[in-house]
């Protein structure tokens, strides 16, 4: 029967398919089984990617109505990329936003009605002509994402309508082919009410952006796969059941054969068995099977020969199996009976040049990243991603939240407030259909998938009858999975709707509070630890709660990778940009930059953290013995070696190997034998290492997947004062102290140290002064810090010197300098600057603060060197930038770098770079000659340097805001305070790694020339 097509569907949430074939398995299929096992290339597929005539209207009524007619002809039209996302292709603009709903502020509207003034509209059309074998059969057309809804003609024949951006719509085209040349037409919607439903926290695009294909099926086809490959109580003994539905009623005898394989190709169960009608159930049991988890990704293949009354294969089908079971037990969440602990990360499909139009290779670099991370799983956010996601997750070995495509957010949360005057889809009756269709159309096409362990009805939409419906049906349709909902959170009433409690972003102290009133339901972290900018600071908070509290069952950090897009600036440079960069309103601006991983898919240093607390083991080395502890439920320890090295002042001295035995769940002392060190003082660290000792999928041997460290000092018996003659000459504005090679000059106007001259080379181009103030990472502003703290800021930039004193002692000179500050008359700072013989200078300083003041972000002294000065050396914690609440993962060591490389690539300027426990920095030209700051092991300091300071970066909304590079800015802490991480929009830095502002804080180091050869 004819339907005419209608633009009201756009706007009428009981219409969100038309002629759209029903959701289905993703298996494939091939004529021979030969071909099958082979996973060769479907050549009863036929892409339709590549380059289609494109005609852009900002608004359907400026739209070329007629386009998808055959005599209309489209041969001017402009060429466009499918897959591809139209604003990324010239056409409109990319919007991000997050909460509220892209047209807010701009048109009045309540769901589901949509703008018709504000609805880009692309029409697309693809000429092909029908390979030979696909000539007769029955054809098919798959989009597998097209944002948000779209019409399809074939040769001038209206074909069907669909909505649901991120699940395959497919269409019947076999009424309406022929041969020769057809055209397809294919008219795309931005806004729909399928775009009410999609108000994720993401980029706002349009178009084809998924792959789209044709393909044609054997006359007899398994339409539907369904592979059940479960556990008996034991874990050891597998049940396989396999349902089958055919496409058609068949009209002859049909028959199947199953044969489950192991990877060595042994048949582990064969059975066989004809269809009564169109589906067909074989079912079967397999002793001592190997199991599927994350640590131990095992698959069985599934082989299915489809056979007519002939007895020739008609159809052959290779589905991977993996044999698992998950469940509550106990109310614990279990995986394959022992407690999982979730180690995640939620992950948006993106691409800084194509958006979430991703490609193979980012993805097996995404799923590679997720292994080398100690990343065990991934939540979909907030929507099902492409098939081959699945498939990697299957075969690598990551557990999956599998989510549908539903958030509205923007219905009930207004600026962070809870405010449900209005909301979908609530308890409102006519969402129904349209939700759970997207719940259907994800559980039907990701069913067979091992590595799904948990449904999730979506994010952020408040609760009510319509999800928990959604979630019934879960259970319903799969009693194998969990089903998983956070925002229960917000309305009790709908409390059943999700099996685990799941709550975003609640602090460490709030979890707790849960679950010490023995609750029902074990507690997930959906959403923690925001990585917006510099942050996951104060992670280890969250992941010591895994061991102190069994239904604690771990979280998943937001987010993976940072949503920037390349964008040039007016001069044609490259640059990573945000929201409201492409003339985007409304926009939430950089508040799209939250990943562990930047846009351009590079690790970001907060990676190191992750991977550290993530680990499954354990290593506590000690000058005997490294304790192995073994976290993993399933892995022990063969396809590992242990590496252990000693460092003296971080020098290495010697890299030995044990072998180790520690089974899941258990640990040893592992023996070790180090040289004495008794009567040579230094600093020793002990490292242990585990190392993969042959290739994995995702990592090369010899990679480190564990770590641990001590450190122990051995003291020095006696520390004598550097020899060597010092001339005083007290000006009446200087005070120079001058030796063998070097002049040291202090100004009692400036109120500083003034010039460092070693041999002729000049170290300082700006004196040091007090800062009290670090450029605020998003966090940071999250907190208002700016507002509340703000004094600080004006502390750094203005002093005045009270007092200027000189003192001689026999061998050293003594400069002191005493300031004051406006913001509080009792807050003062004392820099006390001590010249040895040598050229060494001693600086000491002293905060004293005062009450009523906020907390500090910062206690330093910075100055200025050239830029000439390019290159560090560092003896400290490393090798990426830490600070004391995210350091966890930072092992102390040497590490080398130019100083313009040690800033973070954050998509806003902030601080960044900085590395805590610093016994010694080198910072020098390319020749080896500079300046080396130095603190004692006991004492350490914090350290930054960068090509910037700290007000440049406070300025900078850009990297290209910054200004050319002259100089590079020492900064020298005794404490900088945490980068926090709960979230970024009010939660302070957990109160052990603040700086009180009434304490008094005392910190030494010592400055001396590198490379000058005087030594």
């Amino acid at each position: 029967m004819a339907v005419t097509p209608s633009l009201s569907w756009l706007e009428d949430p009981g219409t969100f398919k038309v002629n759209r074939v029903e959701a289905h398995s993703d298996h494939r299929y091939y004529n021979n089984m030969a071909e099958a096992e082979a996973g060769a290339p479907m050549d009863m597929r036929y892409s339709l990617n590549g380059s289609w005539k494109f005609s852009y209207a900002p608004n359907p009524a400026s739209r070329v109505e007629a386009f998808y007619k055959e005599d209309y002809n489209c041969t001017g039209w402009d060429n466009i990329q499918v897959p591809g996302h139209i604003q990324l292709q010239g056409y409109g603009r990319p919007q991000y936003v997050n909460t509220m709903y892209p047209w807010d502020g701009l048109i009045d509207l309540r769901p589901p009605h949509i703008s018709p003034e504000h609805n880009p509209v692309g029409s697309y059309v693809k000429e092909f002509r029908l390979p030979e074998n696909m000539e007769n059969g029955p054809l098919f057309i798959s989009f597998q994402g097209v944002e948000s809804a779209f019409y399809v003609w074939l040769n001038g024949e209206f074909v069907g309508y669909a909505e649901d951006s991120f699940t395959p719509s497919e269409f019947d085209l076999t009424p309406f082919m022929r041969a020769g040349k057809n055209k397809l037409a294919v008219e795309v919607y931005q806004r729909s009410t399928g775009g009410w439903l999609e108000d994720q926290d993401f980029w706002r695009f349009s178009g084809i952006f998924r792959e789209v294909y044709l393909y044609t099926v054997p006359k007899l086809h398994i339409r539907d796969l369904e592979v059940r490959a479960e556990l008996d109580d034991t874990y050891t003994k597998g049940s396989l059941n396999v349902t089958m539905r055919l496409l058609d009623t068949p009209q002859e005898a049909v028959s199947a054969k199953l044969e489950l394989k192991d990877r060595d190709g042994e048949v582990r169960l064969s059975t066989e068995g004809a269809f009564n009608g169109q589906e067909l159930t074989l079912s079967g049991e397999v002793a001592d099977v190997l199991t599927w988890s994350a640590e131990n990704p095992y698959l069985y293949t599934v082989c299915i020969s489809l056979t007519g009354a002939d007895g020739a294969v008609v159809e052959a089908v290779v589905q991977k199996a993996g044999f698992r079971r998950f469940e509550m037990k106990n109310k614990l969440m279990c995986i394959n009976g022992k407690r999982i602990v979730f180690k995640g990360v939620n992950r948006h499909e993106f691409n800084c040049r194509t958006g979430r139009n991703i490609t193979r290779e980012d993805m097996l670099w995404d799923i590679q990243t997720l292994k080398r991370s100690n990343i065990n799983a991934v939540r979909t956010s907030h929507y099902p991603n492409q098939t081959l996601w699945y498939e990697l997750c299957d075969e690598y070995g990551v557990y999956v939240i599998d989510e549908m495509n539903l958030e509205t957010h923007g219905s009930w949360q207004k600026m962070g407030a809870v405010e449900p005057s209005w909301n979908i889809p609530h308890n409102d009756p006519k969402w129904h259909d349209i939700v759970l269709d997207r719940a259907i159309n994800m559980v039907e096409r990701d069913k067979n998938h091992p590595s799904i362990l948990i449904w999730s009805c979506g994010n952020e939409s408040y609760a009510g009858q319509v999800i928990l419906d959604v979630a019934n049906w879960f259970r319903s349709r799969d009693n194998s999975r969990l089903v998983h909902y956070e925002g229960v959170f917000y309305d009790r009433n709908y409390n059943a709707t999700s099996d685990m409690e799941s709550r975003m972003y609640a602090k460490p102290a709030d979890i707790e509070e849960y679950l010490n009133a023995n609750p029902e339901k074990p507690y997930l972290s959906c959403e923690y630890m925001h990585a917006m900018g510099n942050s996951v600071g104060g992670m280890h908070k969250y992941t010591e709660l895994e061991n102190k509290y069994p239904m604690y069952q771990g979280g998943f950090i937001w987010d993976y990778i940072d949503q920037s897009i390349l964008k040039k600036d007016r001069y044609g440079n490259e640059f990573f940009a945000y929201g409201g960069d492409f003339g985007d309103r409304p926009t939430d601006y950089s508040f799209c930059g939250n990943g562990i991983v930047y846009a351009d898919r590079e690790w970001t240093p907060k990676m190191q953290e992750v991977k550290f607390l993530y680990q499954n083991y354990k290593l506590e080395p000690g000058r005997t013995g490294i304790r192995v502890i073994n976290e993993s439920l399933f892995a022990g320890t063969d396809h590992l070696a242990l590496e252990y090295s000693l460092y003296c002042d971080g020098e290495l001295l010697g890299k030995w190997t044990a072998e180790v035995n520690a089974a899941p769940q258990s640990e040893v002392l592992v023996p070790i034998e180090l040289p004495h060190t008794e009567g040579t003082p230094g600093e020793y660290s002990i490292q242990a290492s585990l190392v993969l000792k042959e290739e994995e999928l995702w990592a090369e041997a010899g990679y480190e997947i564990a770590f641990g460290e001590s450190v122990f000092v051995v003291e020095e018996t006696v520390t004598e004062q550097p020899a060597g003659e010092l001339k005083v000459v007290e000006g009446d504005v200087q005070i120079g102290v001058l030796g063998e090679g070097f002049t040291v000059l202090f100004s009692k106007q400036v109120g500083s140290l003034v010039s460092l001259n070693y041999y002729g080379r000049e170290m300082i181009e700006a004196p040091p002064a007090p800062l009290f103030w670090r450029a605020t990472t998003d966090n940071d502003k999250g907190t208002q810090l700016g507002y509340h703290a703000g004094g600080w800021y004006a502390a750094s930039l203005a002093r005045k010197c009270v007092e200027v004193s000189l003192t001689q002692e026999e061998g050293n000179v003594t400069v002191t300098f005493d300031y004051r500050f406006s913001i509080h008359e009792e807050l003062a700072f004392k820099t006390a600057y001590t010249v040895y013989g040598d050229g060494t200078v001693r600086v000491r300083t002293r905060y004293t603060g005062a009450a009523g003041l906020p907390d500090l972000p910062i206690v330093a002294l910075s100055f200025k060197m050239s830029a000439d000065y390019s290159q560090s050396e560092w003896y400290a914690m490393g090798p990426e930038e830490n600070y004391i609440d995210r350091a966890f993962g930072a092992r102390l060591g040497v590490f080398s770098r130019k100083v313009q490389e040690l800033p973070s690539r954050y998509l806003v300027p902030q601080e960044s770079g900085n590395r805590t426990g610093v016994r010694r920095v080198k910072i020098t030209d390319e020749a080896g000659i500079g300046l080396q700051i130095s603190a004692p092991a006991a004492a350490p300091v914090e350290c930054n340097l960068s090509p910037y300071t700290a007000f440049e970066l406070e300025h900078a909304a850009h990297p290209f805001e910054l200004p050319p590079v002259h100089y590079t800015v020492v900064t020298v802490a005794g404490r900088q305070m945490g980068v926090g991480g709960d979230d970024s929009w009010g939660a302070p830095v957990h109160k052990e790694y603040t700086i009180p502002a009434e304490q008094t804080l005392e910190y030494e180091f010592f400055l001396s020339s590198v490379g000058t050869g005087e030594k």
